[in-house]
């Protein structure tokens, strides 16, 4: 299991997050880590995941993976396959690629199968407690509406919500997102029991993704 607190940006499918801009933007983050010490990691889109898993030593994940084992499934995601292409771990469940919650149960076990960390995306508490029973590696608490967010965070919005999430969580590690936008965000989330961060806009948006992920990483 990888240390907490940790860091990991989403790097989705924004055009400063693609090609040979996520290789770039994955080696600032490894530079960051290696020169700060913190644990940080990065999900990134499949077509990029093998280059980008060769070329830093940082935890590279996959945005996704689907509920199949070897055999047909074309067009789909292998647990397996990412894992051979260098990935760590995977995201599940995020906010822009929902999944049936039986369909959820079942991609978990596979990514299980595959050695794969599990980081399971839940909108609020009550699914944070629902996907708990799951047991993945780590739940990522994020708020729909607040995922994107620039002026407003769940940290200062709705900071019960992440105590709440952090409770019924069943001591799975709880990752906080949607709208990270300052230190003092980080701050608030960890006191409160998170143990790491899933952001994407505050890192891949930034005018200076080193510089602004810095920032962030000093609150640990």
């Amino acid at each position: 299991m990888l240390q907490t607190p940790i860091w990991i940006t989403n790097f989705k499918n924004e055009e400063a997050a693609i090609g040979s801009r996520a290789l770039e933007l994955a080696k600032i983050h490894e530079k960051v880590a290696k020169e700060t010490g913190a644990q940080i990691g990065v999900a990134v889109s499949p077509v990029d995941l093998y280059r980008i898993s060769q070329e830093v030593s940082i935890p590279v994940f996959a945005q996704h993976v689907d509920a199949i084992d070897y055999g047909k499934h074309s067009g789909f995601i292998l647990p397996q396959a990412v894992k051979k292409a260098g990935a760590v771990g995977t995201l599940l469940n995020h906010s822009e690629h929902r999944t049936d919650p039986e369909i959820l149960k079942n991609t978990v076990s596979c990514a299980q199968k595959a050695s794969l960390i599990r980081i399971v995306c839940a909108e609020n508490p009550e699914e944070v407690e629902q996907y708990a029973e799951f047991d993945p590696d780590m739940l990522a608490f994020e708020p729909p509406e607040l995922i994107g967010s620039t002026t407003a965070s769940v940290a200062t919005d709705n900071p019960k919500s992440i105590a709440e999430s952090v409770k019924v969580s069943r001591g799975i590690p709880v990752l906080v997102g949607a709208g990270i936008n300052s230190k003092e965000d980080v701050r608030v989330s960890l006191d409160l029991g998170a143990q790491g961060f899933l952001v994407a806009t505050a890192i891949v948006k930034a005018p200076d993704p080193e510089q602004a992920l810095r920032d962030f990483v000093s609150a640990f």
